[in-house]
């Protein structure tokens, strides 16, 4: 079997470590990364178990995993080739927007130290996905923003930078609001207590949920 198709298991969880910790900001603990995993938590212990023995991972006295130098090397190339892969199903194939996030993460394992840099000739050596999440390793690619669209305050306005791209029920919805990277939209009111914020886009007002918000960062 070719090698960057035998630990399928390890680089889902890699990858998603970098993710949540380098994209996201956020503190990556097992249970945060058993539910991106969709794994028990006994499963997940013995995940973190094999990666901490390979070296890969370092859990803290609080609980707290990151990526060891080797981890992240590993977790970002994966990354790399699952966004050049969404390229290629979006802009070349004509794969639907909200599919490409699912169907690139059958096709990233099986993209080689060959094949890799004719995908990156064949699109023009592009600096972000078709969600706006930079492709490590880009050139001249610039820093993805922290700010999501949930914490801004009525009466300014932001384009966004990125969308949430793991769930294909909040990308469907994403595309028909056309809540996609580099549209702009305008924070009409944000109402913490009854959860939602109010936009408006191309003249067009619509109320999210504050959680579908947060799957939305803005510049």
């Amino acid at each position: 079997m070719p090698k960057q198709v035998i630990n399928v298991a390890a680089d889902d969880a890699l990858t998603q470590i970098y993710r949540l910790a380098n994209d996201e900001g956020e503190e990556v603990i097992a249970a945060r990364l058993a539910e991106r995993l969709n794994l028990k938590p006994p499963s997940m212990a013995g995940m973190l178990s094999r990666l901490k023995r390979d070296k890969l991972v370092k859990v803290d006295a609080k609980k707290r995993v990151t990526l060891t130098t080797e981890g992240f090397r590993r977790a970002e190339n994966m990354v790399r080739r699952h966004r050049l892969a969404e390229c290629l199903l979006v802009n070349i194939l004509g794969l639907n927007w909200w599919q490409a996030y699912e169907e690139a993460h059958l096709v990233e394992h099986s993209i080689s130290d060959i094949t890799e840099p004719l995908i990156v000739e064949r699109l023009g050596n592009p600096t972000t996905s078709p969600f706006g999440a930079i492709i490590p390793g880009s050139e001249n690619a610039s820093s993805m923003s922290r700010k999501r669209l949930s914490d801004q305050i009525d009466g300014t306005t932001q384009t966004i930078d990125r969308v949430f791209e793991e769930d294909e029920e909040l990308l469907r919805f994403f595309e028909s609001e056309e809540l996609k990277p580099g549209a702009t939209v305008r924070i009409t009111e944000r109402a913490a207590y009854r959860g939602t914020i109010t936009i408006t886009v191309d003249g067009k007002e619509i109320v999210l949920g504050l959680q579908a918000g947060s799957r939305i960062w803005v510049r």
